[in-house]
């Protein structure tokens, strides 16, 4: 009796035992998880000064500065951008991840605001001149723009035109799912979006750790859900079914930051014979196509010869590296043929597309 008594106390210690060793694991788990979650997405990201656009670069545009509040009482900057009058509607615009804010993208602010439409594009949170000491993650971005576009809604500052949508890559991701808290916007533009914000995540942790990535899916996903609520479940997908917009996707399957698969072929798969869907798939253009290569291809060029005649190791010194660079790009750059390189043939399809559909 006294042995079955030993055994079971036995029986019982080891339970414990082996429980607090799985809570430990998974706390740990959890921890890095998290850790390395923030660590690439809860940053604060500047633009690089030496490449930034301005708006004299651009003839004719003009811009108004406005001020709005995000979901923690964050203030986020946007600009209303304009050029000549009689505009058609207004281009609310979502920028992409981990280049600072939406300076990178005036150029086609400027390009739509030629071609009859007023463009507001702001700052999400964690960039440029907003507030946010980090992004904090990927979900943020749907709730800065859902805030954005209520803005531009109920201010009175702005006239009562039709609202679409352009966003690239995190902005591609979150024009598609704030379609869910505004099922009135008329037409969306996503490129290179992906459907899910854990998908970001998943397409980079893959190129690092392989499949050891999933292992951590399930607490990033929990994380997620725990800062940012219904935002984090909500999907590219579920906008879609929660809108009558059109949408248009485009993508290269070539793009080794946002994969095909985590959004384009999802998205064909789904809505291919949908008339609201248009697709414009490309092979071999990356992740940023909107610009013509030809300048930044000769100025690479110079570059690289540039970097074969310094007298000192880069890494080693990268201060002087980083003031030496900045030189060279301000003297060299010639900024009218930086700032006017779009794709135009592409962007008219852009216009098109959206004259077609705001009425």
């Amino acid at each position: 009796m006294k042995n079955i008594k030993t055994k079971s106390k036995k029986k019982k210690f080891l339970f414990i035992v082996l429980s607090i060793v799985a809570i430990l694991m998974i706390a740990g788990d959890w921890t890095l998880s998290v850790m390395v979650y923030n660590e690439n997405f809860n940053q604060r990201f500047e633009s690089y000064k030496p490449l930034m656009l301005y708006v004299d670069d651009f003839d004719g545009l003009q811009r108004t500065k406005y001020e709005f509040t995000s979901n923690k009482g964050q203030k986020l900057v946007g600009y209303m951008y304009s050029w000549g009058e009689n505009q058609r509607g207004i281009i609310v615009m979502a920028h992409g991840f981990g280049g600072g804010g939406h300076n990178s993208y005036m150029d086609c602010a400027n390009y739509f605001a030629r071609h009859g439409y007023y463009v507001f594009s702001y700052d999400a949170t964690g960039n440029d001149e907003s507030e946010g000491e980090g992004v904090g993650g990927l979900p943020q971005g749907v709730i800065d723009l859902d805030y954005a576009i209520t803005f531009v809604e109920e201010s009175e500052n702005f006239e009562n035109l039709p609202i679409v949508l352009f966003g690239h890559s995190w902005g591609g991701y979150s024009v598609c799912s704030v379609l869910t808290y505004h099922p009135e916007v008329k037409a969306v533009i996503a490129c290179s979006g992906f459907n899910a914000s854990p998908n970001l995540f998943e397409a980079e942790g893959k190129k690092q750790v392989g499949n050891g990535i999933y292992l951590m899916l399930p607490f990033v996903k929990l994380h997620e859900r725990l800062q940012y609520g219904e935002y984090a479940l909500n999907t590219a997908m579920d906008g879609f079914s929660k809108s009558n917009a059109a949408v248009m996707i485009v993508h290269s399957f070539d793009d080794e930051v946002v994969p095909a698969e985590y959004g384009y072929e999802i998205y064909y798969e789904k809505y291919k014979d949908d008339s609201r869907f248009s697709f414009i798939p490309f092979e071999n253009k990356g992740h940023n196509y909107f610009n013509d290569d030809t300048y930044r291809k000769e100025f690479n060029v110079g570059f690289d010869e540039w970097l074969k005649t310094l007298d000192y190791d880069t890494a080693e010194n990268k201060e002087r590296f980083s003031e030496d660079k900045a030189d060279y790009i301000y003297q060299n750059l010639d900024r009218e043929k930086w700032c006017n390189s779009l794709d135009f043939e592409l962007f008219g399809d852009f216009v098109d597309f959206y004259d077609e559909h705001i009425h």
